[in-house]
């Protein structure tokens, strides 16, 4: 795509899609006081593909030349073509797929301005808000999410979580993500924030959980980055040990509350092997009980598999090859974070 100015009499009202009956008023207004920020979007042969109502607004301020983006249709959808075929069929890592995603995103919406756009800002909504959301994204067909997620197996909220990384992400975030000093949670809580800001805060978060990460972005936000370091001052640090065990004590007593409420046997060529581990355990725990100076309680009726929440923390491996995300029940969308 390359930029330039041409006479607005050259340009090509070709498409039965373009909206030229709108009211710009208020766009002319604007164009009069700041000028036109972003340019008209034509093909080779000048047709015009974005861009009808600031058409419209700058020919009725009587301007004879206007800057344009120049898309060449054929190239961009090789590109899509060659997008397409790497989210589906190479395994990529979390930052390149996400990569591919946002890419994939921009030539999308710029060969079909007509259809819905994915919403890069970031809103901390109500439940209520979630609600009607969700029910606005279930009745997307045709943005690139939409698209995409018919093609992959991924939800759309996922592939929009995925797009809002790299998008919203500074170098500095990703590069600290590539290395392994920040995950994707808690780089969904960094992107909150102005990308100059993100710089700043990474080394102040990159040690905490995502709670204590919300926290901190919460004070950047509507206090400053001084705020921001005066939360994490009076943040008492969760070692990753003791949130690794938190998380995954909450997903052993998830499947043993479900073998024992169904009564499921196993008499497989595995069991001596389950068995040792689950001793060791057994003897792992009565020493932490016996450090923590805890009494083991007394034991109780085994719950619902339904009451049991787990906290939604794992993360894809190093490779993600997205065409077989439905077929692997380990890496289905809901303990999946991209």
């Amino acid at each position: 795509m390359k930029t330039t100015t041409m006479n607005l009499s050259e340009i090509k009202l070709s498409s039965e899609y373009l909206r030229l009956d709108t009211d710009v008023e208020t766009l002319q207004k604007s164009i009069e006081n700041v000028g036109l920020i972003n340019p008209l979007t034509i093909n080779n042969e000048n047709e015009l593909l974005a861009g009808a109502r600031r058409y419209q607004a700058v020919t009725a301020l009587g301007w004879t030349e206007v800057p344009v983006h120049v898309v060449d249709r054929q190239t961009l959808e090789q590109e899509l073509i060659s997008i397409d075929e790497n989210l589906v069929r190479s395994p990529l890592d979390k930052l390149e797929f996400e990569k591919c995603l946002n890419r994939g995103r921009e030539i999308f919406e710029e060969l079909n301005p007509l259809v819905n756009r994915v919403d890069l800002t970031i809103k901390d909504l109500s439940t209520e808000e979630k609600k009607a959301e969700k029910e606005l994204e279930e009745q997307d067909q045709d943005s690139f999410a939409a698209v995409t997620a018919e093609k992959t197996g991924l939800s759309k909220s996922v592939i929009k979580g995925a797009i809002k990384r790299d998008a919203l992400a500074s170098e500095a975030v990703k590069q600290a993500r590539r290395v392994g000093d920040i995950n994707a949670s808690q780089t969904n809580e960094i992107i909150k924030l102005d990308k100059d800001i993100q710089e700043r805060i990474l080394p102040v978060i990159a040690d905490k959980t995502v709670k204590e990460a919300k926290k901190i972005i919460a004070a950047a936000k509507t206090g400053g980055f001084d705020a921001a370091i005066e939360e994490s001052d009076n943040i008492i640090p969760l070692p990753k040990e003791f949130a690794n065990l938190k998380n995954l004590s909450k997903r052993v007593n998830k499947n043993l509350s479900r073998i024992l409420l169904e009564e499921l046997v196993y008499e497989g060529p595995e069991l001596k092997s389950i068995n040792k581990e689950i001793f060791k355990l057994k003897e792992n725990l009565d020493t932490y009980f016996r450090m923590m100076n805890l009494e083991a309680p007394a034991p109780k009726a085994v719950m619902p598999t339904e009451e049991i929440i787990v906290e939604n923390t794992v993360e894809l491996d190093d490779t993600f090859n997205p065409e077989y995300m439905s077929q692997d029940e380990n890496h289905t969308e809901e303990n999946t974070t991209l």
